[in-house]
């Protein structure tokens, strides 16, 4: 193995700020232990200067959330010619509004939920809140509320009943603009990883007090002890081998590359239903990436070397 000159790129000016320096943190000691030369970089006016004075062979993208996903980071190191994990700008930006990903996995035949999007300008100004009953009559109880843009499970709620959505859709605007109002699908929760093009052990998730109101928020991602990964997931091998080739078509449709997460969920008859596609997954010690590197023998700087060693690999010589 040859040593590299790598910039790991983590903080950032997101509201996962500080799940992305522990993230950024472990992989940088775990990259340092194989004999490479590291430097993590955090993201503000300084960063290109910070990466031209570096000359860095590589920058492996902890990052999450605005300017890290968005492709913003990723057209910045493209600019500066320096190869980075994970998807391309194009990929990222587009992988990163839930409703765009959405509506190029309907359109390639990807099974993912129904849903309809609301903005916050067609609620002030365009008198869609009379129009919010449609929305119920449309999709059904019960639905799940996210903003389109964003991660780390911020601003989601739950809908019960039709006196709910006002209110979730109020939180959700909080972080985004545009609300996805989504069929919430009851069943078994789970994150496959693909890394270097192959698929890693499906992780189920499951949430440790088993409440009904308890679901794989914020605090359940990042809190020990909140939730029980299990990996290989607990279902039957044609379940897990209808969710894995979901997550693949969602991979190879994204055009994404390196290092992938699909999170979806697998309904009560066996179908898997895709969420959303995460172009930079976590990297903590609660992630879902590691737990499915571990169950595959992965060791955590494995798991990074092989990332590393796929960003590397020139276009002209993948598969």
């Amino acid at each position: 193995m040859s040593s590299n000159r790598i910039a790991v790129i983590a903080g950032g000016l997101s509201l996962e700020r500080e799940v992305s320096l522990q993230s950024g943190t472990r992989i940088a000691a775990a990259l340092e232990s194989v004999g490479h030369d590291v430097r993590v970089l955090d993201v503000d006016p300084q960063l290109g200067d910070h990466l031209s004075e570096f000359e860095p062979d590589l920058a492996y993208l902890a990052l999450h959330g605005r300017m890290g996903e968005d492709g913003t980071i990723q057209g910045l190191l493209e600019l500066l010619g320096i190869p980075f994990t994970g998807p391309d700008a194009r990929a990222s930006s587009l992988a990163w509004d839930k409703a765009v990903t959405k509506a190029l996995w309907r359109r390639a035949g990807i099974p993912t939920p129904d849903w309809v999007s609301v903005s916050s300008e067609a609620i002030r100004d365009l008198g869609a809140a009379r129009l919010l009953p449609r929305v119920i009559d449309t999709l059904q109880l019960p639905l799940v509320v996210k903003p389109s843009q964003g991660g780390g499970s911020m601003g989601v709620g739950y809908v019960n009943s039709a006196d709910q959505l006002t209110d979730a859709l109020i939180g959700s605007f909080r972080y985004h603009g545009v609300a996805l109002v989504e069929r919430r699908v009851d069943g078994t929760e789970l994150a496959i990883s693909i890394v270097d093009g192959e698929v890693l052990p499906a992780v189920e998730i499951d949430i440790a007090s088993h409440g009904p109101d308890d679901h794989y928020d914020f605090s359940a991602r990042y809190t020990p002890g909140a939730t029980l990964l299990h990996a290989p997931a607990r279902l039957p091998a044609d379940v897990l081998d209808a969710a894995a080739s979901a997550a693949v078509a969602a991979y190879e449709q994204a055009d994404a590359r390196h290092v992938t997460r699909v999170d979806l969920m697998v309904d009560h008859d066996g179908q898997p239903w895709l969420l959303e596609l995460d172009t930079c997954p976590g990297m903590t010690e609660t992630s879902l990436l590691p737990a499915a590197a571990e169950a595959k023998g992965m060791s955590f700087a494995e798991l990074c070397e092989t990332i590393v060693s796929a960003a590397l690999e020139p276009v002209s010589t993948r598969k």
